[in-house]
């Protein structure tokens, strides 16, 4: 037994240290240094690739299988011979950046790919018929793209297609007929097709085929006309039975034009045409000029201040051939791109969607609290995230992407991290992990009916430490106050000792004190503008919340004094002094019994110094922690110490809550 322990032991640490071969490590940090991006990546040599922003290993971190960059910011020609070395790969992603030129050829020569992820570039070009190498592709998505000319009839090697979403490019030609027993999902809408709808296609739906105004066929209502005109029947007896006119009438009609006639026509038509294509010719190409010669500098000036990192190259320069690909590529979708980008920040990077797929999703409200209403989404692909849509936010643009990329950074189990944003002049969304165990709040004053389970002690002191554990993490580790603690804000997690707060750190995104709510009790006295918390009023937040894992009551509904204020803190003092301490206490905690009464009392005696009036007799929050862990060592909970440094790698994922 001890040798078989001693065997796992050796191949669990075989296993951490394993690293991908050195041509794939390679190949990963060629491409990133050969293509300009504007966000960093950290993908340091000191780090082991499978842990780099977007990089997924196998098992045993032996190969890289799947690359996700969606959205980061990538612009210009992927560099050849370093995609194609990930030989493993299985899934790509690189939707929603700014990448041109061609389809890279190389990544036609990966054997293991399944998904294939480019939608939302300026690729351009046709696609070659080397894609049917891809025989394992399941997912092709190449939609708003620049791509051109025919759709290739290569596409019928694909045999495990299942999803091939070609739309929103500038492909021409007649549709090839595609057998692909196993395809889902087809789309090559707002395209130039022409030509019928082949029967294999007939299949999918008339939203599959939209914006091709010269498609024609099922599904579509308007049906084609023959080709060929019908033939004539033959002579009649001047009836005209059929349709056919008769031969005796043709000849006539014949001889109405003579050869001299029909030859003017022909010659003024052709000058008259030639004409017409100079004119569009001249006009395009002085328009073309005026586009670039006033657009190359702005928006060259634009990617400056955008913060790209250039690519690196032997002279450590860009040529100006390249330069000038990026400025006009950016001026082609810079606008665009800006009003209508979802951002992803910190590790969102692992999330595999867009903006157009997230207004897709189906949508639940999950509630509405002082930054917004938060809704629960669930995507096409299957994952599962939160979407606040914030009101009354007052920051611009800048102010709001600087600010989200900052709170990106930050990274702690007791803190639920900020995936991604949205930003534009009607709309600012936020998204986040989706925890399904709810929060404490909804824990706490839920119903109370059949069913329900009671909420013991050592699950309320859980929560309190994970709480103040949070909140000292930002104050110690990032100087962020975190401005809206209260229990709705506490998301809890299968693991007790990872509850984590939410919507930390907005504050300064909205609008003044006078047109935002009272935060529900939860206020420090001594706070005027809800857009200015400190230390010590995130402190009085916890000491509230504290008093209401006690008591059972949401500070809402504690007590009503003679002005109409809600003070659940005056309120527990006044039982106290009144030497009524068991009066504090939650009935429902009471009832299970137990030994946990001086531990309930000394937890007490810490959530009062927390809301004493005075700032400064406030402790502050490392404080905090100590003392509530001092109360709870006898339930086996680590000190803070401990915690820190016993983590391990499993702690990434903890702290993700729902995987992406």
């Amino acid at each position: 037994m001890a040798a078989l322990r001693l065997l796992l032991l050796a191949l669990a640490v075989a296993s951490c240290a394993a690293e991908p071969p050195q041509r794939e490590r390679s190949a990963l940090r060629a491409f990133l240094a050969g293509t300009p991006h504007e966000r960093a990546l950290a993908w340091n040599a000191s780090t082991p690739a499978c842990a780099w922003v977007g990089v997924t290993c196998d098992a045993t971190n032996a190969t890289v299988l799947e690359l996700r960059l969606p959205g980061v910011g990538l612009i210009g020609r992927v560099p050849q011979g370093t995609l194609g070395a990930l030989r493993g790969l299985r899934v790509l992603s690189l939707r929603s950046n700014r990448l041109f030129g061609d389809v890279p050829g190389d990544l036609f020569s990966l054997p293991d790919l399944r998904s294939l992820f480019l939608q939302g570039n300026l690729f351009s070009g046709s696609v070659p018929p080397d894609v049917a190498k891809l025989t394992a592709l399941q997912h092709l998505a190449l939609s708003r793209n620049n791509l051109s000319g025919a759709i290739p009839f290569a596409l019928n090697g694909l045999a495990n297609l299942r999803s091939l979403r070609l739309d929103g490019n500038r492909f021409s030609g007649s549709l090839p007929s595609l057998t692909l027993p196993l395809l889902e999902v087809f789309n090559v809408s707002y395209n130039q097709l022409n030509g019928s709808i082949p029967t294999s296609l007939a299949r999918f739906p008339p939203e599959s085929f939209a914006g091709n105004l010269q498609l024609c066929g099922k599904p579509l209502s308007h049906p084609c006309e023959p080709f060929f005109p019908s033939p004539a029947g033959a002579p009649t007896d001047g009836a005209g039975r059929g349709g056919s006119v008769p031969v005796s009438e043709k000849k006539k009609k014949k001889k109405k034009l003579s050869g001299a006639a029909v030859a003017a026509i022909a010659v003024g038509a052709g000058a008259a045409a030639l004409l017409a294509l100079v004119l569009l010719v001249v006009c395009t190409a002085a328009s073309r000029r005026r586009g670039a010669n006033g657009e190359v500098g702005k928006i060259a000036a634009a990617g400056t201040q955008r913060g790209l990192t250039p690519p690196s190259t032997a002279s450590g320069e860009l040529t100006s051939s390249t330069s000038k690909e990026i400025a006009l590529a950016t001026a082609a979708a810079a606008a665009a791109a800006e009003r209508s980008r979802l951002v992803f920040v910190g590790k969102g990077a692992a999330y595999s969607f867009d903006l157009e797929e997230l207004l897709r999703a189906s949508a639940e409200v999950l509630g509405k609290g002082s930054v917004g209403t938060s809704y629960k989404a669930v995507l096409e692909e299957g994952a599962t995230v939160v979407v606040k849509r914030l009101k009354e936010v007052a920051a611009s643009r800048r102010e709001f992407s600087v600010h989200l990329d900052s709170l990106g950074k930050v990274e702690h189990r007791n803190l639920l991290p900020f995936r991604g944003y949205y930003f534009s002049k009607d709309e600012k969304l936020l998204v986040c992990d989706y925890l399904p165990a709810g929060s404490l709040s909804a824990t706490l004053h839920g119903s109370r009916g059949t069913g329900r389970r009671t909420m013991d002690w050592d699950s309320r002191m859980r929560a309190a430490l994970s709480a103040a554990r949070g909140v000292a993490h930002l104050h110690t580790a990032h100087s962020l106050a975190h401005g809206n603690v209260k229990s709705s804000n506490l998301l809890l997690r299968p693991d007790p000792d990872a509850a984590a707060l939410s919507d930390y750190c907005l504050h300064q995104l909205f609008a003044p004190l006078s047109a935002r709510p009272n935060a529900g009790g939860y206020r420090a006295p001594e706070l005027v503008d809800a857009r200015r918390p400190t230390f010590k009023s995130d402190v009085y937040s916890l000491g509230v919340l504290f008093l209401e894992l006690l008591t059972g009551k949401s500070p809402g509904n504690a007590s009503v004094d003679g002005d109409g204020a809600v003070d659940l803190p005056r309120w527990v003092q006044s039982v106290v002094r009144e030497e009524w301490t068991a009066e504090v206490f939650d009935v429902e905690l009471v009832r299970l019994g137990g030994s946990a009464e001086e531990e309930m009392v000394a937890l007490l005696q810490v959530a009062m110094a927390c809301v004493a009036t005075a700032p400064d007799a406030r402790p502050d929050t490392a404080d905090v922690v100590k003392m509530i862990e001092e109360i709870g060592s006898g339930h086996g909970r680590t000190t803070t110490e401990e915690s820190e440094g016993g983590r391990g790698a499993s702690e990434e994922d903890r702290s993700r809550g729902t995987t992406p």
